[in-house]
């Protein structure tokens, strides 16, 4: 197994109140771009020392230079565009938003950069590992059902995998040769395919949820196959997370045995709250692979309790050693510019706690 980041973090934070009255300055033409990107690179540099100071050990940009989690990817990719969902984001079970997804319009090819420019600059501000997240296949596949992809463009499905996945593996390689260590790839559908609401849903657009979780997986283990020698690659697993709200409730079980199998290093596993369910999914889990304990909240201002937290870690523990364990937040804290129902200060202390909690527990 490779080594285990003790203290991570999902990737995104809230962007700070400099860099929201930035962008709104360039919008509204107050600013000029050089300008916009100096405060954009002050507020990196800002991120870059809190998650230092709170004992975080895998650093990132706050995903700041992306609108959404996922939308970097989007707007970089030759052929993807951004459309209205199938799915709404729900609190206490009432559907409450709608956000625009990927769509495929034309014939995908990267040809330029996706996170390469976040990696390195990162990387030239911190002496800690710099982790890139990139969302993952089925998230570009999922959310629009069966039009998702022009079928003009794709008449043959598998022919839009291949190009897909051949842009994973030109970033990946490329942020290997750059000298990146650590890649997260974001999967939410997966989760997702736990809920039996979202199961039926996607049963009357003519799917079928365990092909899909196939179909999901092959393209998962085609995207690191070839992976550059030193790099970890990481699945992070969610339920969605808008502001605060999600999409789909329902523990890992359905899904586990393949999920936990598939050519990854560690998974970064949801477990915040009842929605994720129990550990014992863990059991599939192979003894080469290591689990991040997404515990701490990044949906709530509420600071866990460090007792609590170290009793859930020796919980999970009856199904994975301690040895393959760590401990992160569920999820960002700013997947979009929207961020997150807490301040800056709650989102700090969040950090500092998995810092904390972390090098108490592995000493």
């Amino acid at each position: 197994m490779k080594q285990m980041i003790r203290a991570d973090h999902i990737g995104s934070l809230m962007r700070p109140k400099a860099l929201r009255d930035a962008y709104k300055s360039l919008a509204a033409g107050k600013i000029s771009l050089i300008e916009f990107e100096a405060v954009l690179d002050d507020s990196i540099r800002d991120a870059v020392r809190m998650q230092e100071a709170a004992g975080i050990g895998a650093i990132t940009d706050g995903e700041f230079r992306r609108r959404s989690w996922f939308a970097g990817f989007v707007d970089a990719v030759d052929g993807l565009v951004h459309k209205d969902t199938q799915f709404r984001f729900m609190e206490d079970g009432q559907a409450q938003i709608s956000v625009p997804v990927p769509h495929t319009e034309g014939l995908i090819r990267r040809t330029k950069g996706i996170t390469t420019r976040e990696y390195s600059f990162v990387q030239s501000v911190t002496q800690r590992p710099a982790k890139v997240t990139l969302p993952a296949p089925s998230v570009i596949h999922f959310h629009r059902g069966p039009e998702a992809i022009d079928r003009d463009v794709y008449p043959d499905e598998e022919k839009w995998w291949d190009d897909l996945i051949q842009v994973y593996k030109e970033e990946i390689a490329e942020l290997g040769r750059l000298g990146c260590t650590y890649v997260q790839i974001d999967e939410v559908p997966i989760a997702l395919l736990c809920d039996p609401k979202i199961q039926s849903r996607i049963a009357s657009w003519g799917w079928n949820w365990e092909t899909l979780l196939d179909r999901y997986v092959r393209a998962n283990n085609a995207l690191v196959a070839g992976r550059p020698a030193g790099m970890t690659v990481g699945m992070h697993l969610c339920r969605g997370n808008y502001r605060g709200h999600f999409i789909g409730s329902g523990g890992y079980e359905p899904v586990a045995e393949k999920l936990f199998n598939q050519d990854m290093d560690l998974f970064l596993l949801e477990y915040d709250s009842d929605r994720a369910g129990d550990f014992r999914p863990l059991r599939f889990v192979p003894k080469d692979k290591g689990v991040v304990l997404g515990l701490v909240s990044s949906k709530t201002p509420q600071l866990e309790d460090e007792a609590v937290l170290k009793k859930r870690i020796e919980e999970a523990t009856a199904f994975v050693s301690l040895d393959r364990l760590a401990l992160s937040p569920q999820c960002g804290f700013g997947t979009t510019v929207g961020g997150a129902p807490m301040t800056e200060d709650d989102q700090r202390k969040k950090l500092e706690l998995v810092g904390r909690v972390a090098a108490s527990v592995w000493k």
